[in-house]
């Protein structure tokens, strides 16, 4: 005889929402079965309705807040519920990030087996949450009536919510959606049909150097060029940002000068080095075009075609000058980035004699970081092109000090410690992988190569717990966590920990 169900599909009902889960769904439970629902938060009272069972647990949807939860805020965006990208907007700042908190410390204890109370430190929140990206992605389609429209996908959807005042991003990229879309309405210029792969216009892609004011434009198209591209430019360049920076409270950059005043250094307008700041609008510096011809939910392809200014921007982090091109990866949140990075780099503890082998290196962000430091970096990255930057933005800043190595990490160094015929060592080793974490045979190499530090930097504290007990399985302790939230309003957490090498 078959257990007689809690609940069935379709069923409506009053829950009290006690926890919250990995994605930041509110979680309920009736007669000990467990209700996943979203946009629910811990302490609301909800009605729900039940839209899928299983055995042991359900998922259900919002329909009404009987009563709401001291923690529960009015979000900023008008469709933070539909859109996919913030999962948290209706939760209190102060609450995601004591959740964002006590996440990685629930991965850490559960999956990894570690104690972490006495070497968790606070959570780096951000002093403001709102507008902070410096690129976006914003897919263009058509509406009902067949009206251009771009905006963001909904939740695991292809399906486009026409915004263009995204709550996250900055406030330049109103002003661009609008005249890319004036530009394609009046010339005529078809969005793409991911059904039929028909039409030209993919996305709109935009970086924004927060601390230079450049900006960069990319148009994703189905095709190998776009018609009157030079009307493209110009209502681009004719693009004033000075009104919606003004009405978000977003100043505009600080760009440092070549000259210098020596007797101003306690100027507010000068930095440490003493060099002016001198403050300037943003401005479009790089408009192009990326090839993407493919059936495919890839959103760039290989292929950029640069047809205004630059190929690239600069912004900087900290005093590091980068150079960002529309394929580099560069962290999407540059506040929140030196506040890791400088974590990093007080973990590491360098004293200026030490070999730092950086894994995951990307564009050399935190290779340069460190680079500043220690006696020599080497940097591994899968990607050619961010190891071309990456040698890139070492010349930028006049370090002479730093090696690249382009492909994958779990590949490249063990190979290197096999031609050294096991003489490879490391100081420091810092490793930020992607989600899914590091691979076993890198860690074994990493081991061997016996560093006395291990910084590692995470997006995931699932994998992060996981590779952890392995390093401290094979002779490292964890002494130190920290996260970071780098993605204010949405599940996503940056953790940066400390592993020191046993006696």
């Amino acid at each position: 005889m078959s257990e007689e169900r809690v609940c069935e599909k379709n069923d409506e009902l009053i829950i009290d929402i006690i926890d919250m889960g990995t994605e930041g769904e509110g979680i309920g439970r009736i007669d000990g079965y467990t209700l996943f629902v979203k946009d629910a938060v811990i302490g609301d009272r909800v009605k729900v309705k039940v839209i899928k069972t299983k055995k042991r647990f359900g998922y259900a949807r919002l329909m009404e807040i009987v009563k709401p939860s001291k923690w529960r805020v009015e979000p900023v965006c008008n469709v933070a519920r539909q859109c996919g990208g913030c999962q948290l907007q209706h939760c209190s700042y102060e609450k995601q990030l004591a959740w964002k908190q006590q996440k990685v410390a629930d991965c850490l204890e559960r999956i990894g087996g570690f104690d972490v109370k006495d070497i968790m430190e606070p959570i780096m929140g951000m002093d403001k949450p709102y507008h902070y990206r410096n690129k976006a992605q914003f897919p263009v389609g058509y509406d009902k009536e067949g009206n251009l429209v771009t905006g963001f996908y909904a939740g695991r959807t292809h399906s486009i919510i026409p915004s263009i005042d995204c709550a996250i991003q900055h406030p330049v990229n109103s002003v661009i959606l609008k005249a890319v879309l004036e530009y394609m309405n009046e010339n005529n210029v078809p969005a793409y049909n991911e059904k039929d792969g028909s039409g030209l216009v993919r996305h709109i892609l935009t970086r924004i150097g927060m601390v230079t004011g450049e900006i960069m434009v990319c148009l994703v198209i189905n095709g190998k060029n776009i018609p009157h591209k030079e009307k493209l430019i110009e209502k681009l360049l004719s693009c004033n940002f000075d009104d919606v920076c003004i009405l978000n409270d977003v100043c505009t950059p600080y760009n440092v000068s070549t000259t210098h005043d020596a007797n101003s250094t306690h100027d507010k307008n000068v930095d440490k080095k003493g060099e002016m700041l001198i403050q300037k609008p943003f401005q479009i510096k790089s408009v192009s075009l990326n090839i993407n011809t493919k059936n495919t939910n890839v959103i760039l392809g290989e292929k950029i075609k640069t047809i205004y200014g630059n190929p690239y921007i600069e912004d900087y982090i900290g005093d590091i000058r980068y150079r960002i091109s529309p394929l580099s990866f560069y962290q999407v949140n540059p506040v929140q980035t030196k506040k890791l990075y400088e974590t990093a780099l007080e973990y590491a503890d360098l004293k200026g004699g030490e070999v730092v082998w950086d894994l995951y290196c990307g564009i050399g962000t935190i290779s340069l970081f460190l680079a500043q430091k220690a006696a020599k970096v080497c940097g591994v990255e899968i990607v050619p092109q961010a190891i071309e930057d990456a040698k890139v933005n070492a010349k930028l800043n006049g370090m002479t000090n730093t090696e690249f190595f382009a492909g994958a990490a779990e590949d490249v160094v063990p190979e290197k410690y096999a031609e050294s015929n096991g003489k490879l060592k490391a100081d420091v080793v810092t490793i930020d992988p992607p989600r899914k974490g590091c691979d076993e045979k890198l860690l074994q190499t990493v081991i061997k190569m016996q560093p006395e530090k291990i910084v590692y930097v995470s997006c995931d504290p699932a994998t992060l717990a996981r590779d952890l007990k392995y390093l401290a399985e094979n002779g490292y302790k964890l002494e130190r966590v920290r996260a970071c939230d780098m993605f204010g309003h949405s599940f996503h957490v940056e953790t940066v920990c400390l592993l020191s090498k046993k006696p």
